[in-house]
């Protein structure tokens, strides 16, 4: 039956082929979202090998961060770009789930998770949620509690404003853009806790800064990040 199963899905990709999210080659029986070249090559940070690596030092001075790491960097003309890309906007949120439990894994196994009680995704706006139709992040943070076994909450940390594009403003204005912008919902299930929370992508960083503040000033909580990508301007 399983061979049956096969031919037909070897025909049906004559006629309408699976094609890599990433590089848009076409997919092999196996493969799903991502080539198995994407997937060797990407290329990977690696900052959850390292304490004091460079994403953790952009967040010294300005919040408290336990640990942070990025699966890979964000620049022009990435794949992990792309990935990122369609999954805001295409409605890939396969995606999300797939590479948060790639990464999940890779975490797991340096020990980047010993001591994490909490995934916490960072949250969008209730018009753009509407909007879009899920939180990507909260996909993302999804993956990794598959692969991790830390529990993922997303009744936490909640957003109570939407704030405008960082992409033209200063340090101090980008961080007076999202001050305030986050609550806590149920500050007694953190108290005292690890959380980690997750993104999609770090760019200026303004916005991880107002979620970590939040967070662990909710009770003392430890806090440490993790994203997707992060832009080659905090990874240098």
């Amino acid at each position: 039956m399983s061979h049956i199963k096969d031919i037909g899905d070897d025909l049906l990709s004559l006629f309408l082929p699976r094609l890599c999210l990433a590089c848009r080659a076409h997919l092999v029986r196996g493969e799903e979202v991502l080539c198995t070249d994407c997937l060797l090559t990407m290329a990977r940070t690696d900052f959850h090998l390292r304490r004091d690596n460079m994403l953790e030092q952009a967040f010294w001075g300005r919040c408290p961060v336990e640990r942070a790491a990025a699966f890979s960097v964000y620049n022009r003309g990435s794949r992990i770009r792309r990935l990122i890309h369609a999954l805001k906007y295409e409605g890939r949120k396969e995606i999300g789930v797939m590479l948060g439990e790639l990464y999940g894994y890779a975490l797991a196994g340096s020990g980047f998770m010993d001591g994490i009680d909490f995934i916490v995704p960072v949250p969008l706006s209730t018009d753009r949620q509407r909007k879009r139709g899920y939180n990507q992040s909260a996909l993302i943070a999804q993956g990794l509690s598959s692969s991790t076994r830390v529990p993922f909450r997303n009744d936490i940390l909640i957003r109570t404003g939407r704030s405008e594009s960082q992409t033209s403003r200063g340090r101090y204005e980008r961080w007076e853009n999202v001050d305030g912008l986050f609550a806590v919902r149920k500050p007694a299930v953190i108290t005292g806790k690890h959380i980690l929370i997750a993104d999609d992508v770090i760019t200026t960083g303004s916005t991880m800064e107002a979620c970590v503040s939040t967070v662990s000033k909710a009770g003392g909580n430890k806090v440490s990040v993790v994203a997707l990508a992060a832009a080659q301007k905090l990874t240098l």
